[in-house]
């Protein structure tokens, strides 16, 4: 590559990469039971109240709070579900109703109390405890949620709650954020698919299905484009059949190697680079910029650099892309288990597992960037500070977490 690599600051290259990430504009409508992980592209507004009608909390007898403590006479029995005149108004004194859990509550009492709690119960008539609660029982029309509320934001990703709410509206259909598309590409002529027949000299190609299912875990459906030729002209060529994607990732060809030609094939297709090179390990050679309207990721090549990389770097900005409003890590405050040391002058990445509070450094820090089984044994990463040198034991370490839910407030990764 004609490019010299000045390798930035990793919390600039953060910034830098977040400054890329333009927010999808293009939207669809949906069946509720296909949104779950999508993103909402408008607010969703409340078009029924809910509850829609005062019901009852208990099975129990309804009563005024003024006849606390009385034995009154059963008017009629309500159920669930019934309407009209099953419901109409007509205590007399010294009266109640036997009601169901979830039937409508006439406007005539005010209480509910379970029938569990009243005393000397007969087909006919049941004494009301003295010490009741006004309103105890009784679920008032709208008071979880009014016609007009916004019920849900533009930009919050559907799990099984919002579709619960969705359901109770009557909404069938909702508008989410188109999904955008991304292509996958890994680069060697070493390179073999796991279908084909590979030599002691030769490598099945996992990191294109590694970052495939970290992407899919995380929500974003890829694209395989298979492997990217060690040859400049041709990777040229095939570069430039990519540009109707909207984000591309890579792995592999970006350092400074004679077969290197990947970042000089992009740069040949008019990539416009934010950066190319971070101050971390492991990932010193990672690229990113922008081609035409696709954003561009290039990983370096090791298996566990990538899949690190992909995640501390890629995850947050394909989430801004997509429209989500939560793009950061989980992160979580831990208590060091076992002491190990880190290189000053350079972030570094750190696998480990967090457990109960406590986080155990995998391997004592002591791994390739090429080795897989390590990142098998992690489930989450400690970034450290350029003048790190050591973390002690109950030392308290702040991490990000893999595979949970993302945040809304940005992750402080730099203390």
């Amino acid at each position: 590559m004609s490019e010299k690599l000045n390798f930035l600051d990793f919390k600039d290259a953060v910034e830098k990469s977040l400054d890329l990430a333009i927010p999808i504009a293009f939207s669809e409508i949906i069946p509720i039971s296909q949104a779950l992980g999508r993103v909402i592209a408008k607010d969703v507004i409340c078009v029924k109240n809910l509850p829609s009608f005062n019901n009852s909390a208990m099975d129990g007898f309804a009563v005024k709070f003024s006849d606390a403590g009385k034995t009154l006479n059963i008017n009629k029995v309500i159920f669930a579900g019934d309407k009209g005149e099953k419901v109409k108004e007509s205590l007399w004194d010294n009266e109640c109703y036997k009601i169901m859990t979830g039937a409508k509550v006439p406007s005539d009492v005010d209480t509910i109390i379970p029938i569990e709690n009243c005393f000397e119960v007969t087909d006919k008539t049941v004494r009301i405890p003295s010490d009741i609660k006004k309103g105890a029982n009784l679920r008032l029309k709208g008071e979880e949620q009014k016609e007009g509320n916004v019920l849900f934001k533009k930009g919050e990703e559907i799990n099984s709650s919002h579709i619960t709410l969705l359901a109770s509206q009557g909404l069938v259909m909702v508008e989410v954020l188109k999904k955008i598309s991304i292509a996958v590409l890994s680069t060697g002529n070493e390179i073999k698919e796991p279908w084909e027949s590979a030599d002691e000299e030769e490598i099945y190609n996992c990191n294109s299905f590694a970052l495939i299912s970290q992407l899919k875990e995380k929500g974003f459906d890829a694209t395989y484009c298979g492997v990217i030729p060690d040859n400049l002209e041709e990777s040229k060529e095939y570069i430039k059949t990519l540009k109707n994607y909207d984000v591309i990732i890579t792995s592999g060809g970006i350092s400074m190697g004679d077969a290197d030609f990947v970042g000089e094939a992009f740069l040949q297709n008019g990539l416009e680079t934010a950066f190319h090179g971070v101050n971390i390990k492991p990932g010193r050679p990672i690229m990113m910029g922008t081609m035409d309207k696709s954003l561009v990721i290039c990983l370096p090549g090791n298996p566990l650099t990538a899949m690190v990389n992909i995640y501390l770097f890629a995850i947050p900005i394909l989430n801004k892309i997509q429209g989500n409003e939560n793009i950061y890590h989980d992160t979580a405050f831990a208590m060091n288990l076992e002491q190990f040391k880190t290189k000053a002058g350079r972030v570094n990445i750190v696998l480990g597992k967090l457990e109960n509070g406590g986080f155990k450094v995998t391997r004592n820090n002591k791994y390739g960037s090429g080795m897989i089984t390590a990142l098998y044994e992690s489930n989450s990463i400690l970034v450290t500070k350029e003048s790190t040198s050591e973390i002690n034991v109950a030392q308290e370490v702040y991490v990000i977490k893999f595979n949970s839910k993302l945040t809304k407030q940005e992750t402080n990764i730099f203390n």
